[in-house]
């Protein structure tokens, strides 16, 4: 079964704060609603920076969403002539989001979700790599550097006016006055350990750690 006329399968759009991934997620499910398609947004209860009944984008863009706190509530609430399925800050969710979005996909639905692909640290987030691989369509788009001007792959988390440390806690919800968009060189993580590779002897494998 093929909800959707032909359009059935896994959106996702990534990149650091300020992007417009939310602005994007948004401008596809209005589109769908314009093309006759039954909508359902959901977001993570955590995110509570717009209210908890709304995915806003930073440019002040908005549309309805149900805030969820497991992703199997997700499977449990999409109604059975919906279509078209937006899940926004998606690193958010649990591990089982993977299996909640496969099934959804699997049901002939169509599934766009937005969020964060790195953490402040610069590492991979949640089940965000996961999704990636399992899409049919990624778009992974870019901010301004506050820093340099140059194109922002990466969000920099800000505490008391300094780059957070790399063993602060990874969730941390905040919007301007926490995080910044930078690029990969103006990014800063300190305390981040340093792991690299020396060549080995046949047979061995090497590697050196610095703090």
């Amino acid at each position: 079964m093929n909800l959707t006329g032909g359009h059935a399968g896994l959106e996702v759009i990534v990149g650091s704060m300020f992007s417009g991934k939310s602005e994007e997620l948004i401008r596809r499910v209005k589109r769908a609603i314009i093309a006759r398609r039954a909508v359902q947004v959901f977001k993570p209860a955590i995110d509570d920076r717009f209210g908890n009944a709304l995915v806003r984008s930073h440019d002040g863009d908005s549309f309805v969403a149900r805030p969820v706190r497991v992703s199997v509530d997700i499977s449990r609430s999409v109604e059975p002539e919906t279509s078209v399925v937006g899940i926004d800050e998606v690193q958010f969710f649990d591990s089982d989001i993977v299996d909640a979005v496969r099934s959804l996909v699997a049901s002939g639905r169509r599934v766009i979700c937005a969020g964060l692909d790195l953490d402040f640290r610069g590492e991979p987030f949640g089940a965000v790599p996961v999704l990636l691989a399992l899409a049919e369509r990624v778009d992974k788009l870019e901010a301004i550097c506050v820093v340099c001007g140059e194109a922002a792959t990466r969000t920099q988390r800000i505490v008391n006016g300094v780059p957070a440390f790399f063993d602060d806690p990874i969730i941390v919800i905040g919007a301007q006055e926490a995080y910044e968009a930078r690029c990969r060189g103006c990014h800063e993580v300190p305390r981040r350990e340093t792991t690299y590779y020396v060549r080995a002897k046949p047979g061995g494998a090497g590697r050196s750690t610095d703090a």
